[in-house]
């Protein structure tokens, strides 16, 4: 167990029911301090606008910083909920936090990395894949992020693709999944000038979106558009490691176009019998053509799935997606909350709301 020095000033903060103790400064916030110490909170976008890191306050008192209303509404605040986030201690607190275990994080590095190959996966998504320095092999668990760090300072997060044990095949690198969102600052550079042997600064491993293998339950993988990326991570991993849970994907887009590795999954199908694969599509046209489910995907899985109080859900996505997920799952399927892990992707846009 790692414990605050006496030396260190700050306040203590105690995470149950591991035990876990870390040190936090006034002027820091409680998921900082604990990212800083390699304690493995949960969180996604560190801006206060997705509600992965909320966890219940035991005892304590915190200010909140500047968050939006869905990641944390008034109401959970009085109930005791924080948001590490954008909380800063005023005393030694004690949190509850089911998904913080005795294992230590991998490192959190900055390094160089050089594009080694843009290939666009449909109309609006390119694969990039990255070059990591040699002999500096990052440490990550397949699902988590990185973010690149941009000329002005301005950050961008992208779920990386592929699982670490690929990166051992040569020329390799990792893989992530970019959606053109026109107007923005980096995806238009990554859809307009970017070229191979670029070279850009990221910083990672970030994110608790992983597969939790100390546990044999089904699995249900929900993902919609690019949420895809750190879905076909956790896949690979299964597949690499022999891990034969039962599980499910289903994967949501507007249009068939959409869901841009279709043909992929169905290749892992035919070589690992206890995965399966239901696609969604909301707004099929006639020319689409398609005879599949269609809706909402997280609504798709509430069809399949009356009962999930026996299953762990991995969901990637937009905020609204992951977050109805999250409501329905637990209060329609009895879902134990801490079965939920995910990760929800912001864009700036989504940042920006009041």
């Amino acid at each position: 167990m790692t414990s605050a020095s006496p030396h260190e000033a700050g306040f203590q903060i105690t995470v149950e029911p591991s035990g876990r103790q870390f040190a936090a400064q006034p002027d820091e916030t409680i998921l900082a301090a604990g990212i800083r110490q390699g304690i493995g909170l949960p969180y996604g976008c560190k801006d206060g606008a997705c509600g992965s890191c909320k966890c219940r306050k035991l005892s304590g008192e915190v200010t909140h910083g500047p968050h939006q209303s869905k990641a944390l509404s008034a109401e959970e605040e009085l109930a005791g909920f924080v948001l590490t986030c954008c909380a800063r201690a005023t005393s030694d607190v004690m949190l509850e936090s089911r998904q913080v275990t005795e294992l230590g994080a991998f490192p959190i590095r900055k390094m160089p990395s050089r594009v080694l190959a843009l290939a666009k996966l449909s109309h609006d998504v390119m694969s990039v894949r990255l070059q990591l320095p040699a002999g500096e092999p990052m440490q990550f668990h397949a699902g988590q992020y990185v973010e690149f760090i941009l000329r002005d300072g301005a950050r961008r997060s992208y779920s990386m693709a592929n699982a670490p044990h690929t990166l051992l095949e040569p020329g390799t690198g990792i893989e992530l999944h970019i959606r053109h969102l026109p107007g923005g600052k980096f995806t238009d550079h990554v859809f307009g000038a970017m070229k191979e042997k670029e070279i850009l600064r990221i910083e990672g491993p970030y994110g608790s979106f992983f597969l939790r293998e100390d546990s044999d339950k089904p699995i249900v993988m929900l993902a919609s558009g690019t949420g895809f990326a750190p879905i076909k991570a956790l896949i690979e991993h299964m597949k690499f490691k022999r891990i034969e849970r039962p599980a499910t994907v289903y994967w949501g887009g507007r249009r068939p176009e959409d869901l841009y590795m279709a043909d992929w999954l169905h290749a892992q199908l035919a070589e690992m019998p206890y995965l399966k694969y239901v696609p969604v599509v909301s707004n099929a046209v006639p020319q689409d053509n398609w005879t599949g489910r269609t809706g909402f995907v997280h609504r798709a899985v509430l069809e399949d799935f009356a009962d999930l109080s026996g299953h762990q859900v991995y969901a990637c996505g937009a905020p609204i997606v992951v977050d109805s997920a999250k409501r329905d799952y637990v209060a329609e399927a009895g879902l134990p909350e801490e079965e939920f892990f995910a990760d929800a992707f912001t864009t700036e846009a989504d940042k920006a709301l009041p």
